[in-house]
């Protein structure tokens, strides 16, 4: 992905985050990461984490985050355009670690 694209994945997710109503999973930790480099609130980190899931799966719209979820410091739910759903964890530092589509998922496209 060249760097142009790339920064219009970003700022996509961030655009579709602040339309949305923000990330929907802000209360499950009570507040952002500590001592990793991320700053500001517990939605700035959701944030860049939802922008770094975008920049992994492409063509999609974040549907739902978590912080300290049990698989990683971070899941972003994408759904995809065909309404198939896709979870990427993520570590403390935004680096994305796995991304598998939920098993069993039957979304409808918006």
């Amino acid at each position: 992905m060249t760097r142009v694209s790339g920064t219009l994945v970003v700022l996509a997710g961030t655009i579709v985050l602040a339309l949305s109503g923000g990330p929907s999973s802000l209360t499950s930790a009570g507040g952002g990461p500590r001592g990793d480099g991320a700053e500001g609130s517990g939605a700035d980190a959701l944030t860049r984490a939802s922008a770094a899931a975008l920049a992994e799966i492409e063509g999609g719209r974040v549907t739902g985050t978590e912080i300290s979820d049990e698989d990683s410091y971070y899941e972003v739910e994408i759904t995809l355009g065909d309404g198939q759903q896709v979870d990427v964890q993520l570590d403390a530092s935004f680096h994305v670690l796995d991304s598998d589509a939920d098993v069993g998922t039957t979304g409808n496209a918006d």
